[in-house]
């Protein structure tokens, strides 16, 4: 018999030495309530998570339904507030009806795993989001991940499986470099070969579309039949959660089937609260939307005249390419030193194996702000 260990986590020192000699570890770094950082890492996209509205509605959600959901949505967890939200956000989107859950994360693993079956074809876009990784991963699909923003390839792919219940996933728009993907041409490919398309909108809505009505609404593609759209509250609305939206039936079908649903303690009201405020000022407000894009294509023109290498901006993601993955996370370090706060994004989160300090434009930044972050980019950028 062999010699039992001391400790059955002694594995976990070497798992812990191996990142530290790849300068992988990561830490966390708890922020204060109030802070002088400039924040263009954040995803706060329309400049909402602060806002007395915004803040004093889930105080307010809080104070009436309480502290937490209280249980899952199926027994305790789902309120008045809930059902509210889910209608506004179908309504607002162009689509039949919505479901509401804790994460984003959440939404796409119930939308991938109740909508494919084993025995079923799910193709992935290879920029994909982890959460959608992950949902193909337990969907007991058989999962093929195709060339990126490639319509042609995700055709061969289908072609090459005739008659198998099959859908496409895709984001949006891609979290690394911010560039859209080609959704009317995947719907297209799709509607052609009896496929299901389910889009994760996360850093599409509120940013894109008629008055931040999502990439969806953009594309002219909210509500259609055999489409499904996954969002996050979390981004644009400045709360917390997640969404599906689709067909009724859709819907129903992820209430009976969808594990992250049934299982799940419900989003807790205050999120609830938050995002639905959130909603209602988009709505008065359209041209949130417009100035977070304008941000953008502003941080983006001011940055490559400058001489940097940076991913055209589709909608709020402004990536910025660094030689080396010590110098991107140098690079954001020395931004944080003078008062700015970047995003940091390296292999192997990057599968293309470039590095980028990422930036989020955000509908409130003043043109002022938008100089200062330009200017303290540059004077640390890299050298030669």
């Amino acid at each position: 018999m062999p010699p039992v260990p001391q400790d059955p986590f002694d594995w976990t020192d070497d798992a812990a030495r191996l990142r530290a000699e790849a300068g992988l570890v990561r830490a966390l770094r708890p922020r204060p309530a109030d802070t002088p950082l400039l924040d263009l890492a954040g995803n706060d996209y329309l400049g909402l998570t602060r806002r007395p509205e915004v803040t004093e509605a889930a105080a307010s959600a809080a104070r009436r339904w309480g502290a937490g959901a209280t249980g899952s949505r199926l027994v305790t967890g789902s309120t008045e507030l809930h059902a509210e939200l889910e209608r506004e956000l179908a309504e607002f989107c162009g689509f039949e009806a919505a479901l509401v859950f804790s994460s984003g994360y959440a939404a796409n693993l119930a939308a991938l795993t109740a909508l494919s079956a084993h025995g079923s074809l799910i193709v992935s876009d290879a920029g994909n989001h982890a959460s959608i990784v992950d949902g193909c991963r337990l969907s007991r699909a058989e999962t093929a991940v195709v060339a990126h923003a490639d319509p042609e390839a995700v055709a061969k792919t289908l072609d090459a499986h005739p008659g198998r219940r099959a859908l496409l996933v895709s984001d949006s728009v891609f979290s690394v470099d911010g560039d859209a993907a080609p959704l009317a041409d995947f719907a297209d490919v799709c509607r052609a070969r009896g496929a299901a398309l389910v889009v994760d909108d996360a850093h599409g809505f509120g940013v894109l579309g008629e008055g931040g009505r999502g990439a969806l609404h953009a594309a002219g593609l909210a509500g259609a039949t055999g489409v499904v759209a996954t969002l996050t509250l979390s981004k644009s609305l400045g709360s917390q959660g997640g969404a599906v939206l689709g067909p009724a039936r859709v819907i129903e079908h992820l209430v009976n089937a969808a594990r992250t649903f049934i299982f799940d303690t419900g989003l807790a009201p205050a999120a609830v609260g938050a995002a639905l405020a959130s909603l209602r000022v988009l709505r008065r407000e359209p041209g949130l939307a417009d100035r977070a894009r304008v941000v953008a294509r502003t941080l983006h023109g001011r940055l490559t005249r400058a001489g940097l290498t940076a991913a055209r901006p589709d909608a709020a993601v402004v990536s910025v390419q660094a030689p080396t993955p010590e110098a991107a996370v140098r690079w954001a370090a020395d931004c944080r030193a003078g008062g700015l706060a970047v995003g940091c994004f390296r292999p192997p989160s990057v599968p293309d194996g470039i590095s980028r300090i990422r930036l989020t434009a955000r509908a409130d930044l003043t043109d002022q702000r938008i100089r200062t972050a330009v200017a303290t980019i540059l004077e640390t950028a890299p050298k030669g």
